[in-house]
């Protein structure tokens, strides 16, 4: 280990970095672009589904904050 913490990693500026080519590749699969699909996908999923097993809509996050039990 050379650093003891981040303060002391030293960290590559403009000047040293190397040039960087960057190719997009098609995947061929269902999702496509440039990253990782969101996950902000999830969140209406899950609340869809306390919905589906309580019958209680919620709005607000977190869940921590709502009573769960059913309507």
């Amino acid at each position: 280990m050379e650093q003891a913490n981040f303060d002391t990693y030293p960290v590559v500026h403009m000047k040293h970095m190397p040039k960087v080519e960057t190719i997009v590749m098609p995947s061929g699969g269902f999702w496509g672009g440039v990253g990782e699909p969101t996950i902000a996908v999830a969140a209406p999923a899950v609340l869809n589904a306390i919905f589906a097993a309580t019958g209680k809509r919620i709005r607000d996050l977190p869940l921590k904050n709502q009573s769960l039990k059913r309507a």
